[in-house]
């Protein structure tokens, strides 16, 4: 009698075993699927995240290339991203903002800017071109260096080069920075900045 107790004791821990491992075999299964399931709910996410920031690139460069055959990619993208840029990188608020401007001297001189904007004691000055090379960040020099000739209410004040386009070529972008000009062009956003993370632009 107690042989057959013991016999249907082992039957019923080896069914609750059987049970247990089914059990655990279940759970294993369904957070397997569990995980499998995030994984490819997060890859659809990154992937719909990639095709959304590249359809907004491509919708900005499309804007662009509108903006640069109407000859106003500095009234339509540049100028007005400048504020927004000088508050993000300087911290400053720009409190006036002139969009070509050109100025004659006495001496039969004269010179257009694209962009001038005052923040503070800081003037940033644009130069916008539709393809930028290093030839235009060479001739930019002279134009900052002479920028107080014909503007010279800004004598005191600390100038800072901007040079903007719709693509800048990454040699370019190094080129510009050994320079200390800061490099604008479309992005993510319709411009940003293209310099390498802690750039600090020269104070002329």
């Amino acid at each position: 009698m107690e042989g057959g107790e013991h016999a249907s004791n082992r039957k019923r821990v080896s069914r609750l075993e059987r049970a247990l491992e089914n059990f655990i075999t279940s759970v294993k299964e369904s957070h397997m699927r569990t995980e499998s399931e995030l994984r490819e709910f997060k890859d659809e996410m990154l992937n719909y995240k990639e095709e959304n920031r590249q359809q907004i690139r491509e919708m900005n460069i499309k804007w662009g290339e509108m903006a640069k055959k109407l000859g106003t990619i500095t009234e339509d993208l540049v100028a007005p991203s400048i504020p927004k840029i000088v508050k993000e990188e300087f911290g400053l608020e720009v409190t006036d903002l002139m969009v070509r401007r050109k100025k004659k001297l006495t001496d039969g001189r004269s010179k257009e800017y694209d962009a001038i904007a005052v923040a503070d004691e800081c003037v940033f000055i644009d130069e916008t071109k539709s393809t930028l090379d290093s030839e235009d960040v060479k001739d930019f020099i002279k134009d900052i260096q002479e920028f107080r000739d014909y503007f010279p209410e800004y004598e005191k004040n600390k100038i800072i080069g901007v040079l903007a386009s719709l693509y800048v070529d990454e040699d370019v972008i190094k080129y510009a920075e050994r320079s200390e000009f800061l490099v604008l062009a479309v992005g993510d956003k319709l411009m940003e900045v293209m310099n390498t993370k802690g750039f600090k632009s020269k104070e002329w």
